[in-house]
Formats: structure tokens, C-alpha cells, sequence
């Protein structure tokens, strides 16, 4: 099994036939998992917004490249063709049209940053203690994806769940699949061990809560400090009815720990309720009223 991950990082003829095939069907891959709703809050939509995929990607074409101009031009090329087919195949699909290349321009950059990272990054091929200097950027960015998605996994429990283990793979094994020299294999391999739980301890002293108002009193909905609200499920977090000076008026304040559905009860003093369907994502709900038997 390792040698036939090992052969990715160094142990392929990387023709440029070859590599203008990998740069479309990855910008098509891409442009799939942003275009299909069912990704949208899974794994796969972090291909379409975050680095840590690419940079496997062009560690590969350095790793079996043949030189530092081959290593440049190559990765250059492969983000050239698939970046902008990220947004072209789009196109038609978003309400956004030809507009959505506004996106690209950010990518573009780093399209030309490809250049000299192609031709510094083929320096690690040497197997010096230094090149491990040149590959840590790389897992910096890395642990800054993994920080970033390990919270939405917290969220959406199970999903992410695929993104951070890649994430933890990559800043560990980075160092062991490309470098020979065992010393650096593992100092590499126990500084990205390191940060992982590193990254891992602060996300969960401080887990995820999307706080937010649901709702304010008014003649469809009244309510007031005498009533009393809850979730059916507790683990989805917690809601209380809060008086805001400001706005005068009593609003529904909720801190979500958890995304998916539940449902809300306003309870009067009399004892009536007013029970609302409620559907929790990490930043954004949806809330309606059920209607009376």
C-alpha cells in the first residue's frame, strides 16, 4: 500500500498529455461538486474553495517532474486549464452567469504564483533537511483548512469527516512520502503531528455556536417573558426569550450547537402552545409555524 501511494510522489511518467487530461477532468470534478446541491455542506465542497486538495495536487506534478523548468511550466499549465473550467462549466447553472468570473481573479494570482512555487518546490526533490522548509508552507495551509473544517465537523457531525481526515493525513505524511532520509521523515512527520493536535485541542475548547434571533414578538407571534420556549431535542442547543431595549420588543434568542431538525415550542402561561418546524445549518435556519390539528 505505501509503495503504491509512494509511486504518486515521484514514481510517475508524467507526460504533458497526461497532465492537460488531470487539469480537465479536475476542473470538471470541481465544477460538479459546486454545481450539485447535495455536496454543499459535505466534504466534497472543499475542492471549490480551499487549497488543501490543490496542494496535493501540485506537490504531485513537482514530485514527477524533471526539472525546475518542467516543475514551473507543468504547474502552471494544470491550474491554468483548470481553474477557469472551475467557473465555465458553471455558468450556465448560476443565476450569477459570465459574473462568476469575478472569482477567478483570486485564483488567477495564485495561478501565477504557480511559476516560482513550481520551481522552488522541485528543490525538495534533493531530500535535504531544507527542503522540508519549502514543503512547510504547504502544511501550514494545510492545518489552516484542517482548523477551518474540523468546527463544521463538530456542526454537521458526520459530515467533513472526509476533509479532516485528509487534512491529518497530509500534514503528517507529507514529509514521510517525500522525503528519504528517515530523520526527516519523522521530525516531519511528528511537527505535523504536532499542529493536528494542536488545531485539535482548540476546536474543542471552543466548539462551534451559531447564535442568532429567530424571531421577535409581534401580533402573529406574541410573546413575552412569562413564556417559556425550548427545543424538542436539546443537543440542537438552546433558545430563550430576551427583551431588547433597544428595539422594544422581546426576541427568541437561540445558540445552536448542532445543524439538522428539530422543533420549537412556545409555551403561554395559560398553557396553549405555538410549535414551529425548525431546520438548523451552520450559519443560516429555516423556521415555520406548524399548523393546528
Amino acid at each position: 500500500m505505501r509503495s503504491a501511494v509512494k509511486k504518486l510522489f515521484g514514481g510517475i511518467e508524467l507526460t504533458w498529455p497526461k497532465l492537460i487530461i488531470w487539469a480537465v477532468i479536475s476542473g470538471a470534478f470541481t465544477a460538479a461538486m459546486a454545481i450539485i446541491p447535495a455536496f454543499s455542506a459535505t466534504s466534497f465542497i472543499a475542492i471549490t474553495v480551499t487549497f488543501e486538495v490543490w496542494i496535493l495536487f501540485g506537490i504531485i506534478i513537482i514530485m514527477n517532474s524533471k526539472s525546475n523548468i518542467d516543475s514551473a511550466l507543468k504547474c502552471f499549465v494544470f491550474f491554468l486549464i483548470s481553474q477557469p473550467l472551475v467557473y465555465l462549466i458553471q455558468v450556465p447553472f448560476s443565476h450569477m452567469g459570465w459574473n462568476l468570473f469575478g472569482y477567478y481573479k483570486y485564483w488567477f494570482i495564485w495561478t501565477l504564483l504557480c511559476l516560482p512555487m513550481g520551481y522552488i518546490g522541485y528543490y525538495m526533490k534533493k531530500g535535504k533537511w531544507w527542503g522540508y522548509l519549502i514543503l512547510f508552507p504547504m502544511i501550514v495551509l494545510t492545518g489552516y483548512s484542517y482548523a477551518s473544517y474540523l468546527p463544521d465537523f463538530m456542526f454537521y457531525k458526520p459530515k467533513f469527516i472526509l476533509i479532516c481526515i485528509f487534512c491529518i493525513c497530509a500534514m503528517i505524511l507529507y514529509p514521510v512520502l517525500i522525503f528519504e532520509n528517515k530523520k526527516i521523515r519523522t521530525a516531519g512527520a511528528l511537527i505535523g503531528a504536532a499542529m493536528v493536535l494542536g488545531l485539535t485541542f482548540i476546536a474543542l475548547r471552543n466548539p462551534p455556536v451559531y447564535s442568532t434571533e429567530i424571531m421577535g414578538s409581534n401580533a402573529e407571534h406574541r410573546f413575552d417573558d412569562t413564556y417559556e420556549v425550548s427545543l424538542a431535542d436539546e443537543q440542537y442547543g438552546d433558545v430563550q426569550i430576551v427583551y431588547y431595549e433597544n428595539l422594544e420588543s422581546y426576541m427568541i434568542h437561540a445558540d445552536f450547537t448542532k445543524a439538522g431538525r428539530t422543533v420549537m415550542t412556545i409555551v403561554a402561561p395559560d398553557g396553549s402552545k405555538q410549535e414551529y418546524d425548525l431546520v438548523i445549518e451552520r450559519t443560516t435556519y429555516e423556521i415555520t409555524q406548524k399548523q393546528a390539528d
